[in-house]
């Protein structure tokens, strides 16, 4: 798995380019440049021990949004120059290349593992913001791969709401959009469809 450096820093931060992409994607539903307050975070885990994956809950004040990233040492490649959010320098490891989740092939993998072993996610710790919880449930039996499952993902966050439709598998959730003396809503992070119901 990859190593978490503690005390390690991150220049830009987030705060200095997460605004600026959030603004320019079409589900943001704010106008402008948005202040982002951080609500929590959780981490998969590269069963490669290459890619860092972990997915930020923001709050614009109005909203929260989920931005699922992949943290590479090296460029994903043509395919992947839309999905780039951000090059950063890692005070530890260097260069890092920081990727909208959903376009990373490592991060679709491990939603997948998540959800078929019905596994949790390793919450990230931060101060002054609340724990975020993330759970797959796997809902039918088969195989899931990127050839037999599509991922969905929630960028804005509800309390409840769960799909419609076919779904072999979701990944659940709870955050404190108020901070950690809150209250505790639980959602839908991402649905897992099979491929075959999301074709042409």
């Amino acid at each position: 798995m990859p190593v978490v450096h503690p005390g390690a820093t991150l220049t830009p931060h987030f705060r200095d380019f997460l605004p600026g992409w959030v603004a320019r994607q079409g589900w943001y539903l704010g106008t402008g440049l948005p202040s982002l307050r951080p609500v929590g975070f959780y981490r998969l885990e590269d069963s490669a021990g290459e890619v860092g994956i972990e997915t930020h809950l923001v709050s614009d004040g109005s909203d929260v949004y989920q931005i699922p990233m992949t943290y590479r040492g090296a460029p994903l490649g043509q395919s992947g120059e839309a999905s780039l959010v951000a090059t950063a320098e890692h005070s530890v490891l260097g260069t890092r290349w920081i990727y909208d989740g959903p376009a990373d092939p490592v991060w679709a993998a491990e939603v997948l593992r998540l959800v078929g072993g019905n596994g949790s996610a390793e919450r990230s710790s931060r101060s002054g913001v609340g724990p975020v919880e993330a759970w797959g449930r796997r809902l039918a039996a088969g195989d899931l791969s990127a050839e037999t499952a599509v991922i969905e993902v929630r960028r804005v966050l509800t309390e409840g709401g769960l799909p419609e439709g076919p779904i072999v598998g979701l990944v659940m959730g709870s955050w404190q959009p108020d901070g950690p003396d809150g209250p505790a809503l639980t959602g839908c992070l991402a649905v897992v469809r099979p491929a075959a119901a999301c074709g042409p």
